[in-house]
C-alpha cells in the first residue's frame, strides 16, 4: 500500500503541475528537453500505480484461495521483490523509449 501511495503522490507532485500549466496555456511553456523526461516520469507513475493495483490483487487472491499458505508463499522478502518488480518494469517502459 505504500509503494501505491507514493506512486500516486509522485503523480500528484510531479505529473500534474506540468500538466495543468500544459492545459492552462494551451501549449508547452517549460524548456523543450523537459517535455520528454516529463512525459515519462507521466508514463512511469501511471504504469508504477496501476502495477501496484495488481500486486495488491494478486496478494489478496493468494491469501484467499490458500490461507494457511500464504504466510509461508508471502515473505517480506518476496513482497519486496514484488513491489520493486513493479517499479523496474514501470521504469523500463517510460525510460528506455527515450
Amino acid at each position: 500500500l505504500v509503494s501505491l501511495f507514493m506512486s500516486d503522490l509522485m503523480v500528484g507532485l510531479v505529473v500534474m503541475p506540468p500538466a495543468m500549466l500544459n492545459q492552462l496555456y494551451g501549449r508547452w511553456v517549460l524548456r523543450g528537453d523537459f517535455c520528454s523526461l516529463w512525459a515519462s516520469f507521466d508514463v512511469m507513475c501511471c504504469s508504477a500505480s496501476i502495477l501496484n493495483l495488481c500486486v495488491i490483487s494478486l496478494d489478496r487472491y493468494l491469501l484467499i484461495t490458500s490461507p494457511l499458505r500464504y504466510k509461508l508463499r508471502m515473505t517480506s522478502c518476496r513482497a519486496l521483490a514484488l513491489v520493486l518488480a513493479a517499479w523496474a518494469l514501470a521504469a523500463l517502459a517510460s525510460f528506455l523509449p527515450i
